[in-house]
């Protein structure tokens, strides 16, 4: 009996928790991530990843709250993910997922460099990480970043030297007006705690200046897994379950890097 009310009271927190998300998001974070508080003005975003399909996984409540708000997303990725020899097909992968969360093909660049080569235990230089970046905002005058934090959600080690090359670039060109932004790594427990997190994120929320972190919710969690699936080499039945149940499908706590 105890076994069915604990399974029937995760059932109620899980459907209030989409009904959250579906029905509303936190108002002032929606009024204030990326806005000064004056007249509205588009922003040029680049998102800076390490692997083809780590835009669907991680980052799709971020995108969706900025294309929805007329932002411009640039993609910047890293490398093709060829661990296993399927680069070529990831990166057209990428695009396809990109069409799907409404970012231009001409906004996203892949790089195929022989010193970024996707796999755990290959190192990434910072240094060129950090110049590929200021490649990027040079050509499309990019005023914020957004990328992973210093553990990069999984502890990968090429989404952790993506987080180190941010900051090395934030270090050397510290006179430049430039916002970076980290996605929060979580514990286990709230990695896949689905919709849930909402509530976890918010409380720890409210433990930061309200514009040094940010919870944006995904107004349209369906665009997630419709984006994922176009990612069909890596479509494999552990992905979908975890872009069911993973926390990141459903928000993104970001917060600033210093």
């Amino acid at each position: 009996m105890a076994w069915l009310i604990i399974i029937i009271s995760l059932i109620v927190l899980w459907v209030a928790s989409l009904c959250k998300i579906f029905h509303g998001s936190f108002s002032a974070t929606k009024a204030t991530f990326l806005n000064d508080g004056r007249v509205f003005r588009t922003r040029n975003v680049l998102l800076v990843i390490a692997h083809p399909d780590d835009e669907s996984m991680f980052f799709t409540p971020a995108i969706n709250y900025l294309i929805s708000r007329g932002h411009n997303i640039y993609i910047l990725c890293l490398s093709t993910g060829n661990a296993d020899g399927m680069g070529n097909i990831r990166k057209e992968e990428l695009f396809l997922a990109s069409a799907i969360l409404k970012i231009p093909h001409q906004q996203v660049k892949i790089l195929d460099h022989p010193d970024l080569q996707d796999g755990f235990g290959k190192v990434w230089d910072w240094n060129l990480v950090a110049r590929f970046i200021e490649d990027e905002i040079c050509a499309h005058a990019i005023d914020s970043i957004i990328t992973f934090d210093d553990y990069g959600v999984s502890g990968h080690c090429n989404h952790r030297d993506v987080h180190r090359g941010v900051q090395k670039l934030l270090h050397d060109f510290s006179e430049r007006h430039l916002e970076a932004w980290e996605l929060v790594s979580t514990s286990i427990f709230r990695k896949y705690s689905g919709p849930v997190d909402i509530w976890l994120s918010k409380l720890f929320h409210w433990s930061f200046p309200s514009r040094q972190l940010h919870c944006l919710l995904n107004e349209d969690p369906s665009k997630t897994y419709a984006a994922m699936a176009q990612h069909r080499s890596q479509w494999v039945w552990f992905r979908k379950l975890f872009v069911s149940f993973s926390s990141y499908s459903y928000v993104n706590t970001l917060k600033r890097i210093q």
